[in-house]
């Protein structure tokens, strides 16, 4: 039998997450395990449980295709293809729900998961949330400021 390693273990969460299957996903990660992501970090099963949980509400098509991995044993380093329709509420790093969209999201990220004891200890996910938001109609707004011109005319 093959012991565990981080890359045996990365494709075994990324089948998991494919399929949609949350219990198989947990049984990846340690107790506790840390997931940090762009929209924060999330420790222990019961975080890192509602954060997959949110991805699957929000896209329940959601896929990852990952099109590269690094070959090293710890570790196990990827990059990906996440692609998915927004069809359910999704929470955004403010805290307030997306409602359902309907738009095809294709965002490229690329994520470390390091083991120890034959299971996830910490996973960490980068991509461009700028990317996402904007694919689901989002857009960036920046704190009304004065520009020089509008400050030495009220002067």
């Amino acid at each position: 039998m093959r012991m565990p390693d981080a890359d045996w273990l990365k494709q075994r969460l990324h089948d998991a997450f494919n399929r949609h299957d949350l219990d198989e996903v947990m049984q990846c990660h340690s107790q506790d395990a840390v997931l940090v992501t762009p929209a924060g970090v999330a420790e222990g099963h019961e975080q890192i449980a509602s954060y997959y949980e949110d991805l699957f509400r929000g896209f329940p098509d959601i896929r990852m295709t990952v099109w590269h991995t690094v070959l090293c044993t710890d570790p196990a380093v990827t990059e990906w293809l996440l692609t998915g329709t927004h069809t359910g509420p999704f929470m955004l790093p403010g805290g307030q729900a997306l409602e359902r969209t309907g738009r095809h999201v294709a965002v490229r990220g690329t994520s470390t998961c390091s083991v120890s004891i034959d299971k996830i200890v910490s996973h960490r996910m980068y991509f461009d949330q700028l990317e996402l938001y904007t694919q689901l109609g989002g857009r960036l707004v920046f704190d009304e400021q004065l520009s020089p011109c509008e400050r030495r005319a009220e002067d």
